[in-house]
């Protein structure tokens, strides 16, 4: 190393040396340089591990003097990979000393040296030459270098065009590092000139107060009196000029959406003197805020939430209460529209970090009560959901709990920083002010307060229960007299709740209810954690439900004499309550006896109906008694002995009509407390009871539940206009908008079309004033005539108006109407899931299918709204998996076998009758249900003795299972079947599709031997060739299935075999010795069938005639018999390998003669009308003299079989013979069989064809010019070849690029060629 310190300028001595050594050495500085910075950050580490491996001084040299010239690189991304490089390699060789380093980029960067053009590089060079100092670690401890590398910044600070702020910015990062001895002795001097300018610029503030903070011995008073004359920063005399400095760094960084530092350290610098107090008043209210621009308010914005975790208690609510927050507070509520910047997101971030981080309660307290007191007339800023509160101490919760309620109770509007927009304060004039801001205010608390339940917080229970109470009591009662028996009695409101502060206190509160319903259990006790692993809500840690403690909280407020109810209660509603509250005790005894689930949802539901009686007396009366009389019937045991009177509906029928009813209802927890409810009594439904539920599904029986969606739409609005906590609520309305443009527009088409009925009363209105004199009377109607006119004409439009509203009024009812009741269905298919669910063994599954196949029906074939395409996915998903695909089903059948039949057959016909195979599937699914049910069912009377088995099947564990019918009719459903069968293979129009009968076939292997000989015989006896192509595809797929052999003896496996070559022989005869296109799906097919059966006779050695197959493949050999099909012509081949017949090789070779007298051929000229030549040149017979290779057949051969470089330009476009749009003119191409080439009239033709280019070569040549580079690649090669003059090195050139594009041309071909299963 000695020698690299003699050498301070790096030159390497003997560069070549190291660049013999390969190129792995010097990729390294390659991947440094680009762009993407994983590969810079390997390649550092890469060049690391390969010098301290290696340990050559030559290496290390040459490594300093390339990232020394890459600090200055063009390039933006290679120059802080090269200064990270750098600053690693010093890091890692402290034995490198810096100074010589440093000499090094001044030397290779010199500014004063380098070309103007260069300046802006070998500024960058020197700074991220002092950055790699810097970041090395080692330049605070090296003197010389520091002082260098401060003064070269300083140097590079008047280059602000290029490098703009970073040096300042550098020189302060640097300065934050320095040891405050080195400080003193090293850098102040030298930054003397730049504290002095202190107030010129941010930076030299910045550079400033970042002294003062960390080296307070050095920056003393009276030195910072020598520096600018003051011995403090924030002072009356300095305001002003500190306030400039601020909003210039706030307009510098107003990109970055960040605190500029300089400001955050001017703030804890007037902490430090004591002189905060000043500093915001002077320097931030009165200074800055009096600028009206954007960057400057979002920086006090920011200084205030950065503030909070410094400022004592009461330096905050000196804050909290001053203008910067009444401005903040003024653009929450300006910036409500969309497209607005929001700085409320921010704050609310930097009250959270505030609250997480501070554990003193006073501040955690005077923050929250400080954001919640910033009111917008009445209204607070901060939002009533925010979750700031989950890091708040649980004694500051406690405590912010209980002035959330003192405010509610006793608005106090003098600690509040209540302010108004210019817009409030124009309406402002008709409204009671007073009452409009406690209205807001209330609302406000009672929501926040629900809010602190719901969000994550750690809470008590009686914290929970306090809230809960508080909400209920204010949502449904008064005081009369203050009493310390009731806590929300003991205080009067300042300002009485009217009727709108009540229900708007009752909507939060069901809200509130929900949460309780599935809120987790509290508490740290072994028993709570014990209920939250079993995962159950809505309870206390000692196993009540939380709406049983707000019930009996109720019954002790009905029973005070010192509070009443906002809706008294009358004598039965009363006796109702009574009653309700002694069945839930009844109930509760029976919870460890019987099933405690079900208790359990019969007293939720119980409890919140009773609950919902002081909402809605009236409705919840009726509801209330029936289900109390159910709840009785359903947990005595005398149902179970009544059964012979049928009239009167069982307890289970009441209960579904009233789950139907509640899930009509807006609110969610009412539908979900149902729902658990239905699943808890599915074991006791009954038919009757089912049916109540289908007949809501029923499409046909909307008519009838008018009234009742009136009613609901009655409710829908006024919940919607409370702010309902439903969640589908939105999804209605945002339906509703979609639909209502669309009828508006049909509506004011229809409009346009008058009525003869307004025309005629027009007319009749016109004769009786004389305004329809025509040309018998020229004299003009008097002013009164014309006035009685006038009021008879309008009052004819006005009634004509009355009726087009009245008409537009109906149809918008009628359209909600159609809304509401979709919806409800919707809800109750979740009832009918969740009964497939729970009971798939009830035989009642078997009465939901024929519904909701109705119902996809009738949704395929109705409007495609969203609304309706939700609701039919929801009852096709519900099909198919919860019934269809379920492993559970009804294993008691044996009463309902010849039922079950009838079932089958009725779906297969009308599935088979259906024109629609979407909905086909669905009937055609459900038969094969119900076959899984009857195959899977053991019949005692069973008449069908087992199929026996055949000998060598018989050890088989499986075939015994497969070979059971369990209560199948096999007779019965083979006919069922086969008719279906035939009529998919005979009707040419059929829903059915080959699919449907693959699923039979592969779930049923058993139905497999009784239909086959039906698609045996279907390969000729289809009504077109689809069909029959479909009966080849389904026999080789029936064959394929290995458990058709189980039933089949080897005689009938031979017979079956031979039936099937003879018919797929009968069917390739049929399709003569040309194959159309309608034939090719057909012979596809039959291809596939026939190469499996020759397999199986090959390898199963069978004794079957294959003469006749034989000959008519050999037939089918001819040129005009498979055509160009590359597809046929390799399933062709594939089953002749099983006859012994080889696919004929082509030689490639035998053209070559040809091409090497192409020159030849193209001088022969002779003479040919221009018709002919046309006709020439549009079949692509010859092309630049070199004729189409022919096979042995006389067929053009394949594109594959083809020699190198012999394609026409036509088969390089993919012109080839084959493709649809030139198959007939290919055809002219070929007679009997044989090409047309060696003749020597063709040879005349096309060399006067090739003359005829070259006449046209100009042409070609402006398209070239206009950009065809298409015809450039193929055109200008040819013409060139016609002179005779062609070099070998362009014939080799051409060769290469004839050899690629067949490559490619033959990989494409190969993928077609493989052959894909089709259906």
């Amino acid at each position: 190393m000695a020698e690299l310190e003699g050498q301070g300028g790096g030159v390497v001595a003997d560069p070549r040396g190291v660049l013999r050594q390969g190129r792995a050495f010097l990729d390294f500085f390659w991947d440094i340089a680009k762009p993407e910075q994983e590969v810079r950050l390997a390649a550092t580490e890469n060049l690391l591990r390969h010098l301290r491996e290696g340990r050559k001084d030559d290496e290390l040299k040459y490594t300093l003097k390339r990232l020394v010239e890459g600090l200055g690189a063009t390039r933006e991304a290679a120059r802080p990979g090269f200064s990270l490089a750098l600053a690693q390699v010093l890091q890692a060789f402290e034995e490198i000393p810096i100074c010589s380093v440093l000499e090094q980029i001044k030397e290779k960067h010199n500014l004063e040296k380098v070309k103007k053009k260069l300046v802006r590089n070998a500024a960058f060079g020197n700074f991220f030459g002092v950055m790699a100092l810097f970041q090395s670690g080692r330049l605070v401890k090296d003197r010389k270098a520091l002082l260098e590398s401060i003064q070269l910044l300083q140097q590079l600070a008047h280059h602000q065009a290029h490098l703009r702020d970073l040096p300042r910015k550098t020189l302060i990062d640097i300065t934050s590092e320095v040891p405050e001895t080195v400080f003193e002795e090293v850098l102040f001097g030298i930054l003397q000139s730049d504290l002095a300018s202190a107030f010129t610029s941010p930076e030299n503030l910045h550079l400033l107060l970042v002294g003062i903070q960390k080296f307070p011995g050095v920056l003393k008073p009276k030195n910072l009196k020598k520096l600018f004359g003051s011995p403090t920063v924030v002072n009356e005399e300095n305001i002003p000029r500190l306030v400039e400095l601020l909003q210039s760094a706030a307009k510098s960084e107003k990109k970055d959406k960040k605190l500029p530092s300089v400001v955050f350290d001017l703030l804890q610098v007037s902490l430090k003197e004591g002189a905060f107090e000043l500093f915001w008043k002077e320097g931030v209210e009165n200074g800055l805020l009096k600028e009206k621009s954007g960057p400057v308010s979002y920086m006090c914005y920011r200084l205030l939430g950065s503030a909070l975790p410094l400022l004592s208690l009461d330096q905050l609510q000196m804050v909290l209460k001053g203008k910067v927050m009444q401005h903040y507070g003024e653009h929450v509520v300006t910036t409500q529209l969309p497209d607005r910047f929001k700085f409320a997101p921010e704050m609310e971030a930097y009250i959270d970090e505030f609250l997480n981080s501070c554990d003193d309660l006073e501040r955690q307290l005077a923050v929250m009560i400080g954001f919640s007191t910033l009111t917008n007339q009445g209204y607070p800023v901060l939002s009533s959901s925010s979750r700031v509160v989950r890091h708040l101490q649980p004694e500051a919760l406690q405590k912010y709990v209980e002035w959330l309620k003192d405010m509610f109770l006793r608005p106090d509007f003098d600690c509040c920083l209540d302010f108004s927009s210019n817009r409030q304060k124009q309406n402002q004039e008709n409204v009671n002010i007073a009452q409009h801001k406690i209205a807001r205010l209330r609302k406000w608390i009672v929501h926040r307060l629900a809010n602190i339940i719901e969000s994550p917080v750690k809470k008590e229970e009686s914290l929970v229960m306090d809230i809960s109470r508080f909400c209920f009591f204010h949502a449904f009662f008064e005081t009369k007299k203050k009493t310390s028996q009731i806590r929300e009695a003991s205080v009067l409101p300042s300002d009485p709740l009217d009727e709108q502060a009540h229900s708007m206190a009752e909507n939060y509160f069901f809200g509130l209810l929900q949460t309780l319903n599935t809120l987790t259990v509290l508490g740290d006790t072994a028993k709570a954690a014990a209920l939250r692993e079993k995962h159950i809500h809505g309870v206390t840690a000692d196993g009540k439900l939380w709406i049983f403690l707000l019930v009996e909280y109720a019954n002790k407020l009905l029973s005070s004499e010192h509070v009443k109810a906002v809706k008294p209660f009358t004598k039965e509603q009363r006796d109702a309550w009574e009653r309700t509250l002694q069945s839930v005790k009844n109930l509760q005894k029976k919870e460890k006896k019987s099933d405690s689930a079900k208790v359990v949802a019969f007293q939720q539901l119980l409890l919140l109906m009773a609950i919902h009686l002081f909402k809605n007396q009236s409705e919840t009366m009726d509801v209330l008694s029936d289900l109390l009389n159910c709840t009785e019937r359903a947990f005595s045991k005398e149902p179970k002995k009544k059964k012979t009177d049928n009239t009167e509906p069982g307890w289970v029928e009441v209960m579904v009509e009233i789950l139907l009813s509640l899930l009509a209802q807006p609110s969610l927890l009412i539908r979900r407390i149902s729902k658990s409810v239905f699943v808890r009594i599915c074991p006791n439904l009954t038919k009757r009871g089912l049916q109540l539920i289908l007949d809501v599904l029923d499409p046909y029986q909307e008519q009838n539940e008018e009234s009742a969606v009136v009613v609901m739409e009655e409710s829908d609005k006024k919940i919607k206009s409370s702010q309902d906590t439903d969640e589908e609520g939105s999804e209605d309305s945002s339906d509703e908008g979609d639909t209502e443009e669309e009828n508006d527009s049909g509506d004011e088409e229809k409009n346009e079309e008058v009525d003869d009925d307004f025309r005629s009363q027009l007319m009749n209105v016109l004769q009786a004033g004389n305004a329809l004199g025509g040309d018998e009377s020229d004299e003009e109607l008097d002013d009164e005539a014309m006035m009685a006119l006038d009021k008879n004409i309008s009052a004819l439009f006005a009634e004509q108006q009355k009726r087009i509203q009245a008409k537009k009024d109906e149809k918008d009812r009628m359209r909600k109407e159609k809304i509401l009741r979709r919806d409800f269905k919707i809800k109750v298919l979740d009832l009918i899931e969740a009964f497939l669910t729970k009971q798939s063994e009830n035989p009642l599954v078997f009465d939901i299918i024929e519904p909701l196949l109705r119902v996809i029906e009738q949704c395929m074939s109705s409007d495609s709204d969203k609304q309706e395409v939700d609701f039919l996915q929801k009852t096709a998903n519900i099909f198919k998996n919860s019934l269809c695909r379920t492993k559970q089903y009804c294993k008691r059948v044996d009463a309902l076998r010849d039922d079950l039949h009838a079932f089958v057959e009725r779906l297969v016909k009308k599935a088979c009758k259906h024109t629609d195979s979407s909905v086909a599937l669905y009937y055609f699914s459900a038969s094969l249900y119900l076959l899984k049910v009857l195959r899977g069912n053991t019949s005692d009377k069973s008449s069908t003795p087992p199929t026996p088995l055949p000998e060598k099947q018989s050890d088989i564990p499986q075939a015994s299972q497969l070979l059971s019918t369990g209560c199948l009719d096999m007779e019965r459903v083979t006919v069922i079947y086969q008719q279906a069968l035939t009529q998919f293979l005979t009707k040419r129009n059929s829903a059915l599709t080959s699919s449907m009968f693959h699923d039979l076939f592969r779930r049923f292997p058993i139905m497999c031997k009784p239909l086959v000989d039906t698609l045996v015989k279907s390969i000729t006896a289809g009504a077109r060739q689809h069909q029959q192509a479909q009966a080849c595809l389904l026999l080789h797929k029936v064959l394929l299935l290995r458990e058709l052999k189980l039933f089949m003896t080897e005689e009938e496996w031979e017979q079956l075999i031979r039936e099937s070559i003879s018919q797929v022989t009968e069917s390739l005869k049929m399709v003569g010795k040309c194959i159309l296109k309608a034939d090719r799906e057909k012979v596809a097919k039959s291809l596939e069938l026939l190469n499996f059966l020759l397999k199986t006779v090959t390898e199963q050695k069978l004794r079957v005639k294959l003469t006749e197959l034989d000959k008519v493949l050999v037939a089918l050999n001819q040129p005009e018999g498979m055509g160009n099909s590359a597809r046929l012509d390799s399933l062709y081949w594939n089953v002749m390998r099983w006859l012994n017949y080889t696919k004929p090789k082509k030689e490639k070779t035998a053209n070559k003669p040809v091409q090497e007298a192409e020159p030849l051929k193209r001088k022969k000229k002779g003479f040919l009308p221009e018709t002919k030549k046309r006709k020439n040149r549009k079949k692509g017979v010859q092309e630049n003299g070199v004729a189409p290779v022919t096979s042995e057949d006389g067929e053009p051969a394949a594109p594959e079989e083809q020699p190198l470089g012999t394609e026409t330009p036509k088969q390089k476009k993919g012109l080839v013979p084959g493709s649809s749009k030139h198959k007939n003119q290919n055809r002219g191409a070929r007679e009997n069989g044989v090409a047309m080439v060696g003749s020597g009239e063709e040879a005349v033709n096309e060399g006067d064809a090739v003359a005829d280019k070259k006449k046209k070569k100009k042409k070609k040549m402006n398209r070239k010019r206009k950009g065809d580079a298409g015809n450039e690649a193929e055109q200008v090669p040819a013409a060139k070849k016609t002179k005779g003059g062609v070099s070998q090195e362009t014939q080799q050139k051409q060769g290469k690029a004839d050899q690629q594009k067949q490559g490619k041309a033959k990989k494409k071909r190969k993928e077609e060629k493989t052959p894909v299963p089709q259906e």
